[in-house]
């Protein structure tokens, strides 16, 4: 009866997480008429880098005490990958107990900018 109720709580978890991704996926795709499967391939990269990011942020704080820029977190080995994923490029705002991970399109196209901060909720600009 325990693993059954055990089994049941894991999927109906699982079936809550899947939701909360597709809606943000949904939120963080090409522009209107967009198909391209490496371009959509692209952008869930660098959702997912902005992620990276912000965990890596977070473990930051938890060590240091405080939020780091891009470049003390990539010299201190709390991320590893680089400045950018073409035509993307990375950059952290820090102002005072926040932090801002962005993602700049150095090209035409949308989205413009993607960008997540310590609530961890990746957005995006159009």
């Amino acid at each position: 009866m325990l693993r059954a109720l055990g089994f049941l709580g894991t999927v109906v978890t699982m079936a809550i997480g899947m939701y909360i991704y597709s809606v943000q996926v949904k939120t963080v795709s090409p522009g209107a008429g967009s198909g391209d499967p490496g371009e959509i391939a692209n952008l869930a990269g660098v959702k997912n880098d902005l992620i990276s990011i912000a965990n890596a942020e977070r473990g930051y704080l938890a060590s240091q005490g405080k939020y780091a820029s891009l470049d003390e977190l990539i010299s201190g080995n709390y991320i590893s990958l680089k400045s950018g994923r073409p035509p993307y490029v990375y950059d952290v705002e820090i102002n005072g107990g926040n932090f801002r991970a962005t993602a700049t399109r150095t090209t035409k196209g949308a989205p413009a900018q993607l960008w997540i901060t310590d609530e961890m909720q990746v957005q995006a600009s159009d």
